[in-house]
């Protein structure tokens, strides 16, 4: 088992398509983990192992992976960027003791790296940031640094700057040592003098992190301002203090596929701290709520924080947690969400798809085990005479919603014993079942994450299935009051059939749902033929009376009518409760309802015009707006009909720098020129 002090746990964020996974791949082929470098489009990357993300060239899933550089264990863990899968970006940023971001030269800074970024800044995670693709066309350091400090919250120091760019970037000069790092003749990259046409560049670059250094520590700025400068060591104590106390965010440059990566890994290694150096971890003990800490050390009792479940059909449920405290060794540990004990197999050490088993794992180490009873994706694993519960933040609301079914007909219970594994998997998909429509419907993140799903589902477990927007859930209510009778009478030889029904009908307060009332006197209608008439009504309210819509909101009361001894019956009673209110509700001004969501959108300030432009063109309407840190808050109400898919116009409005969650609000009367429509494609 390596020492403590020689373990880095490390994440890997930034948004889709800025290189994390070439950057990770080029990591593992540099400390030799792979004889050859893993590259996304070709299908050969290691961390992006799984068909789906192979097919899409996308990061679905947290990945991982362990590998040496210099005597020390760096564990990786590489993240989905893409907004279909943020939510797997946030959880492991729960548990790596460090961030390292990955910004483009060229793109610069998008919506997703700046969440995951919040998240590491408000819990005081050190992370540190490499601008990647400094050989591609266009890329533009000092604009990506000037996009770093205007869109992320940390405090920077440049400790790397690029010696050219586009097809003259051919290596970089630590500003720390003040030597460069470039390619030679024979394509080496080696270390020397920095080249003359930039001394004085480097110079002031030097200066500027002499400064935040100094800024970052009393007796160091004291000096600073004293004399002007600090000694080498001075910087470098300094500098190395205050990431690990994440007062100061290191930048660097480089390509990930072509340069740059060896001095990425002195820096994660150099000043990115040991699992040991962390702070305790806070936790609260079950049952009585008191606040206890537990230092992330190998002497400490064991504690772990599960962050991850994966569905595989042959080996089970895989569970992988972050171990916070302690080591963890034999078959058993406890579960202090569930408070159970549970008992497993092989600690196994992630590696890509590959997962090798280890007599034990220790604090700061992230391993998995399979085929759990109880055990969930945000559950705490400890010791049963110290329990403790860390909070795990909650999964991501789903944006979308479809109606889901198998490719074919047979398919269904295999495809809903399918999903309920995909559940347990991913924490951002919801299953339920409209009792209106009696669809059932699936949620997620996006379209693509569904879809995504879908591709899961039938390799895993060799079932189809499809998607389409779901019903909207219309209802049909009345504005006005009607009064009818309806007499049923049917005499065909043998005993004949006979109700006669007075209703008054009129409408409640929208929400009021469904009242009948008995006005019946002097017995005109016998008491046990009452309720058959509420059970006809009840019968015609669910079905309506303009497009096949249950009505609501209505109040039907039994006011007079007429029987006969022999040929009334319940029966009878029943189909004219159900005529009688057929023939009232068409008479009492009947309208479609349709539902409407409440939208909360988060913007940049820049696109707000255009946001509500697009919201008012789906008959919605602005309740109200708020300003917040990461943009403004437009809180809307529209029509379900309307925002079905509103997530990917949200994408196409804002460059995928919007977000928004919502919930059902309540039910509005639908306009007179779309009830028609409506009424038609029911017909």
């Amino acid at each position: 088992m390596k020492e403590a002090r020689l373990i880095r746990n490390v994440g890997i964020f930034g948004h889709s398509k800025c290189g994390k996974t070439s950057l990770a791949e080029a990591i593992l082929y540099t400390c030799g983990k792979n004889s050859r470098l893993g590259k996304v489009d070709d299908g050969s990357a290691l961390m992006d192992f799984e068909p789906e993300e192979i097919n899409h060239k996308l990061s679905i899933n947290s990945s991982f992976n362990r590998c040496t550089w210099k005597k020390h264990d760096i564990f990786l863990t590489d993240t989905p960027g893409d907004d279909n899968f943020l939510n797997d970006a946030f959880f492991a940023a729960q548990v790596v003791d460090s961030a390292v971001f990955i910004v483009g030269a060229v793109l610069g800074i998008k919506n997703q790296t700046a969440k995951i970024a919040d998240f590491i800044f408000n819990n005081q995670r050190p992370a540190l940031i490499f601008i990647n693709k400094m050989d591609r066309e266009r890329a533009d350091f000092n604009a990506a640094v000037n996009g770093i400090k205007e869109d992320l919250p940390f405090k920077t120091a440049v400790i790397q700057i690029p010696v050219g760019a586009e097809d003259n970037f051919r290596g970089v000069i630590n500003l720390l040592t003040l030597k460069a790092f470039l390619k030679d003749e024979s394509g080496e990259f080696t270390e020397t003098d920095i080249p003359a046409e930039m001394v004085e560049e480097a110079a002031l670059w030097r200066e500027a992190l002499m400064e935040s250094v100094a800024e970052t520590d009393d007796d160091l700025i004291e000096k600073f301002l004293e004399e002007g400068s600090l000694k080498d060591s001075e910087i470098k104590e300094g500098l190395r203090r205050a990431v690990r106390e994440a007062k100061l965010c290191p930048i660097l440059a480089g390509a990930a596929v072509s340069m740059g990566v060896q001095p990425l890994l002195d820096t994660i290694i150099g000043l990115l701290p040991a699992p040991a150096e962390m702070p305790p971890r806070v936790g609260t003990v079950p049952g009585s709520g008191d606040i206890v800490e537990l230092p992330p050390t190998t002497d400490a009792p064991f504690s772990a924080l599960v962050f991850k479940t994966m569905a595989d059909p042959y080996a089970g449920r895989l569970t992988i947690f972050k171990v916070i405290s302690g080591k963890l060794s034999g078959d058993t540990f406890y579960n202090a969400n569930k408070d159970k004990n549970e008992k497993f197999g092989q600690l196994l050490i992630m590696e890509g798809k590959e997962h090798h088993p280890v007599p034990e794992v220790e604090a700061g180490m992230i391993a998995a085990v399979t085929k759990l009873k109880y055990t969930e994706t945000g559950d705490t694993l400890c010791l049963a005479e110290r329990p403790i519960i860390f909070d795990m933040p909650e999964a991501l609301r789903p944006t979308v919603t479809y109606a889901v079914s198998g490719a074919k007909k047979d398919d269904e219970d295999k495809l809903f014993a399918a999903l309920s594994k995909m559940l347990a998997e991913d924490p951002t998909l919801r299953l339920g079942r409209e009792k209106q429509t009696n669809e059932v419907l699936i949620s997620g993140t996006g379209k693509i994450h569904l879809q995504i799903t879908g591709e899961k589902i039938q390799r895993k477990f060799g079932v189809g299935m499809e998607l389409k927007l779901p019903k909207v859930p219309y209802k049909e209510t009345i504005r006005g009051k009607a009064r009818v009778q309806y007499k049923h009478k049917k005499q065909s030889g043998g005993r004949g059939q006979y109700a006669d029904n007075w209703l008054q009908i009129e409408p409640l307060p929208r929400g009021g749902g469904y009242e009948f009332v008995d006005e019946i006197v002097g017995g005109v209608i016998p008491k046990q033929y009452i309720p058959a008439v509420n059970k006809g009504v009840q019968e015609a309210i669910a079905k309506g009376v303009i497009a096949g819509y249950p009505m609501v909101d209505v109040k039907v009361s039994l006011v007079d009518g007429s029987f006969h001894n022999v040929d009334s019956s319940e029966m009878a009673f029943k189909i004219s409760g159900s005529m009688a209110f057929k023939k009232g509700a068409l008479e009492a001004n009947p309208v479609l309802l349709e539902p409407i969501m409440s939208l909360t959108i988060t913007v940049p300030k820049d696109y707000v015009g255009d946001v509500i432009g697009d919201i008012n063109s789906r008959r919605g309407r602005v309740m109200g707006m708020d300003s917040a840190p990461d943009g403004e808050i437009i809180k809307v109400q529209a029509p379900m009909a309307e925002i079905q898919e509103y997530g990917s116009q949200l994408i196409a409005i804002t460059g995928g720098l919007g977000s928004f969650i919502n919930e059902f609000s309540h039910y509005e009367e639908l306009p007179a020129q779309l009830t028609e429509k409506i009424i038609n494609e029911e017909a």
